[in-house]
C-alpha cells in the first residue's frame, strides 16, 4: 500500500496573494497527508491548510509572524521514509548546500532514507546533495518571484518515492 502527500510552500496569503488556487487547495485534500515548507503569512492561511488536509507537518517561514505558531524544523515518518521540513531562508544560491546541512543536524541522514524538504526559492527542484533527496515544491501560488503556481505530488511506497510536479 502505497501514501500520497501533497507538498507545497510559499503561500503567501493573503499578504502576496489573495487565495490559494483551487486545484492546489483539490491536491491537498485528496492527499494522504500534506507538507507545507513555511510562508503561509498569516495564521488563517495556516488554519485553512489545516482544514483541507487529511494531516499536516508545516514550518514557519521567513516571512510568517509568530502567531502561526509553527517550529523551524520538523519530521514526519511516511511508511519507511523520515521527511525533515524546514523553510531555506537564505540566499538562493546556496540553497540545496543550506538545507542538506540543516536535515543533517536535524535528523541521523545515515539511517534510513531521508528526504529534505524546503521551500524559499519560489523554484520547484528536485536534487540529491551528499546523498540526501531535496524536495522544493516552490509556490503553491505563484507568488512573486515566481512565474507560476507550482506544487508536489508524491507517492511513497515503502521506501521508494514517486515525485510529480504539477503548474498553472
Amino acid at each position: 500500500m502505497s501514501t500520497d502527500l501533497a507538498i507545497v510552500s510559499d503561500t503567501h496569503v493573503p499578504g502576496r496573494e489573495a487565495a490559494i488556487p483551487g486545484w492546489v487547495r483539490d491536491h491537498i485534500e485528496a492527499a494522504d497527508h500534506t507538507i507545507h515548507a513555511g510562508d503561509f503569512d498569516a495564521p488563517e492561511t495556516r488554519s485553512l491548510v489545516e482544514d483541507l488536509a487529511q494531516g499536516l507537518t508545516a514550518v514557519a517561514g521567513n516571512i510568517d509572524p509568530p502567531s502561526v505558531d509553527l517550529p523551524a524544523a520538523a519530521t514526519v515518518e511516511v511508511e519507511d521514509v523520515t521527511f525533515v521540513v524546514v523553510h531555506g531562508t537564505g540566499p538562493h544560491d546556496s540553497w540545496s548546500t543550506r538545507v542538506r546541512r540543516l536535515v543533517g543536524e536535524t535528523v541521523d541522514v545515515g539511517a534510513g532514507m531521508v528526504v529534505g524538504v524546503a521551500g524559499h526559492t519560489h523554484t520547484p527542484t528536485e536534487t540529491v546533495v551528499d546523498g540526501v533527496r531535496l524536495l522544493n515544491p516552490g509556490s503553491a501560488t505563484g507568488a512573486r518571484p515566481a512565474s507560476r503556481a507550482t506544487m508536489l505530488t508524491v507517492t511513497v511506497d515503502g521506501d521508494a518515492l514517486d515525485v510529480e510536479v504539477h503548474e498553472r
